[in-house]
């Protein structure tokens, strides 16, 4: 359903979001936890720090950590770095055209309908519900009860 790159940038997301306020994760670690190339996954979580989902930091102790406690981020937040999921209808579905609501194809109104149900979930959902029952501490306190 979802694209390879905003797949893995969902289970990186609920990987950091288990380490929230704890520490930062290293892209080589997170890389084997999820059995993604090192470097297909370093770009896809750097392209999350450009969007502000993710936060970095290099050297010793540096790595990945959420951007904003993992009750907050949506999994909508994270999937549309990758692509327009907002508006997967932009092509038209009958015709090689883009899609337009002044000149709509016959299933137009059902379309918008389908895509706008199926990102409500996404929308809804957030990271910190992937993870179960995990309690976040402020990312300024170190701890988290796992």
């Amino acid at each position: 359903m979802l694209p390879r790159t905003a797949e893995y940038a969902v289970r990186a997301a609920v990987l950091l979001a288990r380490h929230y306020g704890e520490r930062r994760v290293r892209a080589d670690e997170i890389a084997a936890v999820l059995g993604a190339p090192r470097n297909y996954l370093s770009k896809t979580l750097n392209t999350l720090v450009r969007s502000g989902v993710l936060t970095s930091m290099r050297g010793p102790n540096g790595g990945f950590s959420l951007a904003k406690t993992p009750d907050l981020l949506s999994v909508a937040e994270v999937i549309d770095v990758f692509g327009d999921t907002q508006h997967r209808a932009a092509r038209c579905v009958l015709e090689d055209r883009a899609c337009d609501a002044l000149f709509p194809c016959a299933a137009h109104r059902r379309w918008i309908t389908i895509t706008r149900i199926a990102r409500e979930p996404l929308v809804a959902t957030t990271i910190g519900e992937l993870c179960g029952n995990h309690r976040w501490t402020n990312a300024s306190t170190p701890g988290i009860s796992l």
